[in-house]
């Protein structure tokens, strides 16, 4: 059984002759940042890898990552075969192709502009940024707070996102154009950047802000962002407690049971359905024995002489919004861990006609390829205005 993420070569054989080449591409027409998958897969097809990886790459800077977590709602719920089976496995065949055939460029982008841009964060959205600015012949220089390039892409397991895979995606980016990265380095006035060499600015700093529950004993709760960067910190640990229902409480939750833990509950404040994870993961969840309470919100952790208890709250649909359920409340015991996956929020934005955001801090909770047409857009925005 074929464990990696990436599909065996029988694998993509199979997927790409699934394909139907539909001459309306509804699959393309459903992409955020109009990558032609009837394209790539008909180039695939007919043994020109390279016209393959040209499809891809002319509109997405992130082949190889978003390929293997780009989620389902895209274009394989837009896939006609899903009507007759399921869907073609096109962000696996994409990143399986990229993987595979992507051949890095000795030509740089001439820079045929005189402007610098400034690009706040090396997530998604900065990177895209900096693709385009360099597309569009700028000068791009991504000012990132930590070590290194990727954003939130490095809390994400490396499961579902083997390690390396960003900084081959961004080693690409770098042979394309003028575009150069200062790390470890914090913006707090993007204007500032204004008066040095930049005409203008991108921010593209995520979400910053951790959203609280506002309950007592919050304190007591680890935030995703601290289990998902130090898993082994907390491996071992047999009943854990997630609170939350989208694609990072999924990648707690698959973390605690790699970590293995025995006992892990997902607990969420909406119904099945409304679970923000593809069918797939809901499918993993599910195969991992991991205990999915929806409509079931927290209320209150305590910590206890050996672990936490914590009190949870029904909640029901009424009238267009979620409600408590009076006298619902009901005390859970023995975790050894309660981890908060709810998300995150962005910080106030500076108004300036030459600063621009992008991704999550303008888009909260956004997809990578959302992120990464956002970045596009940013630069398309940045560039039209200097050359009015």
């Amino acid at each position: 059984m074929n464990k990696s993420p990436y599909l065996d070569d029988l694998q993509l054989k199979a997927e790409l002759d699934r394909c139907l080449s539909c001459p309306a591409k509804p699959c393309m027409y459903s992409c955020p940042v109009h990558c032609c998958p009837q394209e790539f897969i008909k180039c695939a097809k007919e043994g020109d890898y390279a016209g393959a990886i040209k499809s891809i790459t002319s509109n997405n800077p992130m082949g190889l990552t978003c390929g293997l977590i780009c989620p389902e709602q895209f274009c394989m719920k837009a896939c006609v075969r899903a009507k007759i089976d399921r869907p073609v496995r096109i962000p696996a065949i994409q990143a399986a192709l990229v993987k595979k055939y992507r051949q890095k460029t000795s030509h740089k982008i001439p820079c045929s502009q005189r402007q610098s841009i400034a690009i706040v964060g090396a997530g998604p959205a900065g990177i895209a940024a900096a693709w385009a600015l360099v597309q569009a012949g700028y000068k791009a220089t991504i000012f990132e707070k930590s070590a290194h390039v990727g954003g939130a892409l490095r809390l994400i397991p490396s499961a579902r996102l083997p390690e390396g895979t960003i900084e081959d995606d961004w080693s690409y980016i770098q042979t394309l154009g003028e575009v150069s990265v200062c790390f470890n380095s914090t913006i707090d006035d993007p204007v500032a950047l204004l008066k040095q060499e930049f005409a203008g600015v991108i921010m593209a700093i995520g979400d910053e802000e951790l959203i609280n529950l506002n309950i007592p004993g919050e304190e007591h709760i680890v935030p995703y962002t601290e289990y998902l960067a130090h898993p082994q910190r907390y491996a071992r640990l047999p009943k854990i407690a997630i609170i939350g229902g989208g694609k990072v409480a999924f990648d707690c939750a698959m973390t605690a049971i790699d970590n293995h833990a025995s006992d892990v509950t997902m607990l969420v404040r909406r119904a099945l359905s409304d679970m923000k994870i593809d069918p797939s993961e809901l499918q993993q969840l599910q195969q991992a024995k991991v205990h999915i309470e929806p409509m079931t919100k927290a209320a209150c952790v305590q910590k206890e002489d050996k672990g936490y208890t914590l009190e949870t709250i029904s909640t029901t649909f009424v009238q267009g919004q979620w409600q408590e359920v009076p006298d619902s409340r009901h005390k859970r015991t023995g975790f050894d861990l309660i981890i908060k996956a709810i998300g995150s929020k962005s910080k106030p934005h500076i108004t300036h006609p030459q600063v621009i955001y992008a991704g999550d801090c303008k888009n909260e909770g956004s997809t990578i390829v959302e992120a990464l047409a956002s970045g596009i857009k940013a630069a398309d925005i940045i560039t039209t205005t200097k050359s009015s």
